[in-house]
């Protein structure tokens, strides 16, 4: 089983427009509401990809009660832990080839609320292979949450994928998670300086603490530095989209590729192809299997 925890889950709504104009007045022409948050984009993506998995983290009021009955329609298992305040929404506006999102910054949670969830993810963990851990930190966890929870997986033995930002990302680095995707501006906090293209990255992606780092750079595509060797995978041209939810798509397919036995390469052109399904996807959060395979035969990879 894969268990992906979402501490600050939120309940998704895209509004569809022709055009976004600041300051003015907009009809939208469509309106799609759906659980999100990162660890919960990434348990919709395996789930429809056919591994099992549960999404687990913290989910309060009536948003946090829609996200539950939400993921429970798509059929996707969860076991999140109730908190008294409210779970947050984000919105995005979307056009044609771009995106707004705006989000609420989440609930704040109690200590015993934080001691309540704890205690049910060792109780999660005992049957997990691998731990995803996404997404920012809500008002009241401690900063260092994902390095807890990453030391409590190892203990479990399982392995755990982090991806996150800031200090809850430095924080979780310090315990050395098997595997961490950080996107471009998050990579160039970590090392202090800017990475203008993926092979300039290399050296600096090896004095991190992880295993493996898997840098996403937007349309230039995917820098994966690994134990096994370095790899650059892209598609030769953009795309077109939301890009909402591609790093999502990502961690899923290289938590897939984590249970399933996948060379480098097929991890990394699998993470392209979905990301860029989620690009084309109409909905954040949500892939094509039809598309991810017609992309799939684009993918271009270069050993570094």
């Amino acid at each position: 089983m894969i268990l992906t925890v979402t501490l600050n889950a939120a309940l998704d709504v895209t509004y569809r427009v022709p055009a976004l104009v600041p300051g003015t007045t907009h009809r939208v022409t469509e309106v799609a509401e759906r659980a999100g948050g990162k660890g919960v984009n990434v348990a919709r993506v395996l789930h429809t990809l056919g591994d099992p998995v549960v999404a687990t983290g913290l989910a309060g009021g009536a948003c946090g009660a829609r996200i539950r009955s939400l993921l429970a329609d798509e059929g996707v298992r969860e076991a999140f832990v109730p908190v008294a305040a409210e779970s947050r929404r984000t919105v995005v506006v979307a056009e044609p080839t771009a995106a707004t999102g705006l989000w609420e910054p989440g609930p704040t949670v109690t200590p015993d609320e934080w001691t309540a969830f704890l205690g049910r993810f060792a109780d999660l963990v005992r049957d997990a292979r691998v731990v995803v851990l996404s997404g920012s930190l809500p008002p009241g966890v401690p900063v260092d949450a994902y390095r807890a929870l990453i030391e409590a997986a190892r203990e479990a033995g399982a392995r755990t994928v982090l991806d996150s930002s800031g200090e809850p990302l430095r924080h979780g680095l310090r315990a050395g998670p098997d595997l961490v995707k950080p996107n471009a501006e998050e990579l160039s906090g970590l090392v202090g300086g800017p990475l203008p293209r993926p092979a300039a990255a290399v050296d600096a992606v090896r004095a991190l603490a992880a295993r493996t780092v898997v840098a996403s750079f937007g349309p230039a595509g995917l820098l994966a530095v690994t134990e096994q060797g370095s790899w650059h995978a892209f598609l030769p041209d953009p795309l077109d989209g939301n890009p909402t939810g591609a790093g999502d798509a990502c961690v899923a397919a290289l938590t897939h590729g984590m249970i399933h036995p996948r060379s480098w390469r097929e991890r990394l052109t699998d993470a392209v192809a979905l990301s860029a399904a989620a690009v084309r996807a109409p909905v954040a959060g949500s892939v094509d299997l039809t598309d991810y395979r017609r992309l799939r035969r684009a993918v271009t990879i270069k050993e570094l």
